[in-house]
């Protein structure tokens, strides 16, 4: 299933995709974490609720897609370096020497960050004008589970989405670390739906692209990550217990605006499609320049 948040009027709802229409699955759960924290029950009830098809269809269009979970618990946790190219490019950015990681390389996106589809993405030239896409496979915990092997950690996943890991190069320069760069506001649009897990047969056999303008930029396959979802899930649970509703995203490949020579950062009005096989489309636009009081 393709599970979305929507807005029809004020009122968050959830639903289910079905081709280009939305079932309404509200009367199940009022959210989508509720609906994750639910189990294997919950996701049995939503998928009769559509074979039924007795309910209620929206035309897709016409309602507002939000982020599948609009606020996270958590901070969304994500991977650096996870593709050997892009490691090199942005290594080569620095002008330093390409090392590829021994062990997954996380940092987490803040809350405030969530964005959603078809979304704008702010835009305030006193804070960055060095603003970078990232398109990124993330997936979503849909069981408690600590210290989890990685033989039994595909079964810890709920389900799949698409995340573009916009990226503050100026202030993650700056500041030699992740966090403050790449947690701006409106930083991690992601969506536009979640595609449950029995919906994708292997996500390490996944195209992913992302488009600048209808430029390609990025082009690479989900099978070039150096850690592979068992390893990232052994890894963040190791010690650390994983919630139902927790966002993963996976790296990027190659083909960002750093790496390119002269760099060419995002600038108000730019659309950026990111593209994974099997999930979709996510669409953002970079808004006009504001300037926040400070």
């Amino acid at each position: 299933m393709r599970l979305v948040t929507y807005n029809v009027g004020t009122t968050p709802q959830i639903g289910a995709v079905v081709e280009e229409t939305l079932v309404d699955l509200s009367t199940l759960a009022p959210d989508m974490l509720t609906l994750i924290q639910g189990g294997p029950d919950m996701l049995a009830r939503a998928q009769a609720l559509v074979a039924e098809n007795t309910s209620p269809r929206l035309p897709l269009a016409s309602v507002t897609l939000l982020a599948p979970i609009p606020r996270p618990r958590k901070n969304i946790m994500c991977l650096g370096w996870n593709y050997a190219a892009h490691s090199a490019e942005s290594a080569r950015a620095r002008g330093r020497e390409t090392e590829l990681p021994r062990y997954p390389i996380v940092f987490t996106k803040s809350v405030t960050a969530v964005n959603h589809p078809d979304a704008v993405i702010p835009y305030d030239p006193g804070v960055s004008t060095q603003i970078d896409w990232e398109v990124e496979l993330a997936f979503v915990i849909g069981r408690q589970g600590k210290n989890i092997q990685r033989t039994e950690a595909l079964d810890y996943v709920f389900g799949y989405t698409i995340l573009n890991d916009i990226s503050a190069r100026d202030i993650q320069n700056r500041h030699k670390q992740f966090f403050l760069g790449k947690s701006l506001d409106g930083s991690a649009p992601y969506g536009p739906w979640i595609v449950t897990s029995d919906e994708i047969d292997d996500p390490h056999a996944l195209r992913l692209q992302l488009r600048v303008n209808g430029v390609t930029r990025q082009d690479a396959n989900t099978s070039d990550m150096i850690f592979k979802i068992p390893d990232i899930i052994a890894t963040l649970s190791l010690g650390t217990t994983l919630e139902p509703g927790d966002i993963v995203a996976t790296g990027t490949p190659s083909g960002v605006a750093m790496g390119m020579d002269p760099p060419a950062y995002l600038r108000p009005g730019d659309v950026v499609e990111a593209e994974i096989e099997g999930i979709g489309v996510l669409r953002n636009t970079i808004g006009e320049p504001v300037t926040a009081d400070r």
